[in-house]
């Protein structure tokens, strides 16, 4: 696992807090130039000041040697101060998966409370986004606000993509609540091909890759933006994926540091936007779709999940969400509505079992209007 091993050194020292400022040692930037080599062994440097507890050092090397594959830590502990910077506001780490600051930027001391103002963060560069052409079209599924079947939606149309002949991988960016590994009913540990690649996990005929594959279940990501960004760069470039027609990103709700990340991190050919009818939900993924649009991303269109419960006796359709806020928002966009997804028991079901309702029941009307919006998207995106 010599290829994850960065991201689960970055998820044991993220558990390590520096009390004085209320942040983790990653948040507070106190980590740099970690490195590993293929035979486990792993080096970093740590800045602390004589304000910091005595025990941090220890805690942080003890962290990385409890981690599996890891056969050797050295620990560089350096004065904060004499590395140019406050007590626990170093510059950002330099891994070469992350962005480096840029020169001149003075790093300034963090308040207290853990959260430092605007004008005091030392601002992270852009990087250029990279073509990865074996990734084939990179797709966003992305949502304003949580709770709307965002995931459900994901995983059900990467494994329709895939039944109707499409090379097809699904890429968990949501860092904080990753649900694919349960919804596709795989969660094995990471491996490594011979050309140090990590090797995705396949369920249904998809590739996986989640961070839920490198941390506990009940593990916390208490990331900020740089961090983020690393994972998603690596599992962007140190993913042996193949040659694929569409890599699906299941992102996190909101327009957070996953979103931007990706954008940054590679040409996204357009985003889909899942909502359901009520209008605050439209409302939220108002937003969210504005923001692709801010950032040249092209919004494809809009599903909305949930839009009636059909009665299994009468066959009558109760719209206990409300009606239209898909529709609306589609219009507001300037975009067409890809979808509508009956509210349908048996999909909640099967996200909790593993078996996307696309195999469980492809007859439904919830996986028939699944694969007929999957239809629509591969026809947008023709093979070439």
């Amino acid at each position: 696992m010599t290829d994850s091993l960065p991201i689960r050194i970055d998820a044991a020292l993220a558990r390590i807090r520096n009390n004085r400022l209320g942040l983790n040692i990653l948040e507070a930037e106190m980590v740099r130039d970690i490195a590993t080599t293929v035979d486990g062994k792993v080096r970093f440097s740590i800045f602390v000041s004589a304000a910091d507890d005595a025990t941090i050092v220890r805690d942080a090397r003890q962290a990385v040697e409890q981690l599996s594959g890891v056969t050797e830590v050295r620990v560089d502990v350096k004065d904060a101060a004499q590395g140019g910077a406050e007590a626990g506001v170093s510059a950002a780490p330099t891994n070469d998966a992350l962005p480096k600051p840029r020169s001149g930027n003075k790093p300034r001391a963090l308040p207290v409370m853990g959260q430092e103002p605007q004008s005091q963060r030392a601002p992270v560069p852009a990087q250029t986004p990279v073509t990865y052409p074996n990734l084939g079209t990179v797709i966003a599924i992305s949502s304003g606000k949580g709770g709307v079947g965002k995931s459900t939606v994901a995983t059900n149309l990467a494994v329709a993509l895939a039944k109707q002949g499409s090379r097809v991988g699904l890429l968990d960016a949501d860092i904080y609540g990753p649900n694919i590994p349960r919804m596709m009913g795989v969660n094995s540990p990471l491996q490594v091909d011979p050309g140090g690649k990590i090797i995705p996990l396949e369920a249904h005929g998809i590739k996986l890759v989640s961070i839920g594959f490198l941390i506990e279940r009940d593990q916390p990501a208490i990331w900020r933006g740089p961090i983020i960004m690393k994972v998603i760069n690596q599992f962007l470039r140190d993913v042996a994926w193949g040659q694929l027609d569409f890599l699906l990103v299941d992102l996190p709700p909101g327009t957070g540091d996953a979103q931007l990340s990706l954008v940054q991190a590679t040409f996204v050919s357009g985003a889909v936007i899942v909502t359901t009818p009520q209008k605050v939900a439209a409302g939220d993924a108002l937003r969210g779709a504005k923001m692709f649009q801010r950032v040249d991303v092209p919004v494809i269109g809009v599903i909305e999940n949930m839009s009636w419960l059909e009665c299994p006796d009468c066959g009558k359709q109760s719209r206990i969400f409300g009606s239209g806020g898909g529709e609306a928002l589609a219009t507001e966009l300037g975009v067409p509505l890809l979808g509508q997804i009956p509210l349908y028991p048996q999909v909640l079901e099967g996200g909790d079992s593993g078996i996307p309702i696309v195999v469980g029941e492809p007859g439904s009307a919830a996986s028939v209007a699944l694969i007929r919006t999957a239809g629509t998207l591969s026809a947008a995106y023709a093979k070439t």
